[in-house]
């Protein structure tokens, strides 16, 4: 399974995020052969061309002799459903849509199956999103993951008059994606690629320690001075992605908190998806003994957990910044001893065992019910597992 990393430090649009796949290195005319099964009418263009002295692959859908349409969430499912593409491009591309949809109609103050897409609703926006859906499954593109947006700023002409930069959309769509304003006065969001990057990040980072293969640029339609208007995809194996070498320590001190409140909260940590929690005796200002809480967690749980701590604890701040992580490969193997069911947890490292670890609750059954030592459990399990190697 590969993984993608989309660098939007100059936005992101469909026909963007359409080249930079493509870019990747699927054949241009085996994409638009794909893309004819949505059986529309459209000219699709794809050509190399240069932004800012660098090359891209810039993506146009040119629609034919047809006016300006406006659909309903219905009739792009209608589209999407009876073309060819596999279930999982459809879902894709018709959450998406879906996405889309209800930003549109929250914006506009309509019920979701009253709302109607002008712009994004036209035949190329279905290309761009049916087509990056397509392009990530031809891939092999398991997990997507996005920098922090620049939006732009400015002005946009839309079909509701002139909006500030980003549009209501765009602004909904949005909405928990890290976003900022740099460099130009210009669109560099669209709804359309709002929605596509939205929908399928599975987290906002900036750029992270990542092994990568290739890259692939995909161009925007205008040209900037200030910075080459691209977005780049960082393209590689899933596991070379690993979420798990950038975590946050979260801490805080404590010296007003009951020993059985504390207690307590550790178990609520780990409820919260803390990584590991911590308590260590600390000497606070004016001689005080206190107690430093300490927890490590994915950046995907840190808003969660320091509101905990503010809930169910005495401290009024935390801190909480971010650590390197490496962490050895893990598998779980079942041996039995004394007739019951032990876990192992077994970690390798260049695929060699280097620690093999008995689980505590498993060995605490096996003990009580086999009215055998603990120890003498872990022994059996360990060797047990020998055995089996």
């Amino acid at each position: 399974m590969k993984y993608v990393y989309l660098d939007a430090s100059s936005g992101a649009s469909g026909d963007m995020i359409l080249g930079a796949l493509l870019d990747l290195g699927v054949d241009a005319a085996h994409f638009k052969e794909k893309m004819a099964g949505l059986r529309l009418p459209v000219e699709i263009s794809v050509r190399r061309v240069r932004r800012g002295g660098f090359g891209a692959v810039k993506v146009d859908v040119l629609v034919k002799g047809r006016e300006h349409i406006e659909r309903t969430l219905a009739d792009v499912e209608r589209v999407i459903r009876r073309s060819r593409f596999s279930p999982s491009v459809k879902d894709k591309a018709l959450a998406i849509f879906e996405r889309l949809f209800v930003a549109e109609a929250k914006v506009h103050g309509r019920r979701l199956k009253e709302a109607h897409l002008h712009e994004a609703g036209a035949d190329d926006a279905l290309v761009d999103v049916v087509g990056a859906a397509f392009l990530l499954d031809e891939l092999g593109i398991g997990d997507v993951y996005c920098s922090p947006l620049n939006v732009g700023s400015g002005w946009v002409k839309t079909s509701h008059g002139v909006l500030s930069v980003p549009p209501p959309a765009v602004a909904e769509l949005l909405k928990n994606a890290p976003v900022y304003s740099a460099w130009v006065e210009s669109e560099l969001v669209t709804p359309t690629g709002a929605a596509i990057v939205s929908t399928l990040t599975k987290r906002f980072t900036k750029l992270p320690e990542l092994v990568y293969e290739r890259i692939g640029c995909g161009a925007g339609t205008k040209e900037f001075p200030e910075i080459p208007n691209v977005l780049r995809a960082f393209y590689g194996e899933a596991r070379s992605f690993d979420e798990a070498e950038h975590v946050y320590i979260i801490e805080a001190t404590l010296d007003d908190a009951s020993p059985q409140l504390l207690a307590h909260f550790l178990e609520r940590a780990f409820e919260e998806g803390a990584m590991d929690a911590t308590l260590s005796p600390v000497v606070m200002k004016k001689n005080r003994l206190g107690t430093k809480l300490t927890l490590l967690a994915g950046v995907d749980r840190m808003d969660a957990l320091i509101e905990a701590v503010f809930r169910e604890t005495t401290s009024i701040g935390v801190r909480y910044y971010p650590v390197g992580r490496r962490v050895l490969e893990r598998e779980f193997r079942t041996v039995r001893v004394g007739g019951e069911k032990v876990g192992i947890k077994v970690a390798t490292l260049g695929g060699r065992p280097v620690n093999v670890q008995p689980e505590y609750e498993d060995l605490l059954k096996a003990a009580r019910k086999t009215k055998r030592p603990l120890k003498e459990i872990a022994h059996l399990a360990v060797s047990e597992f020998a055995k089996k190697r």
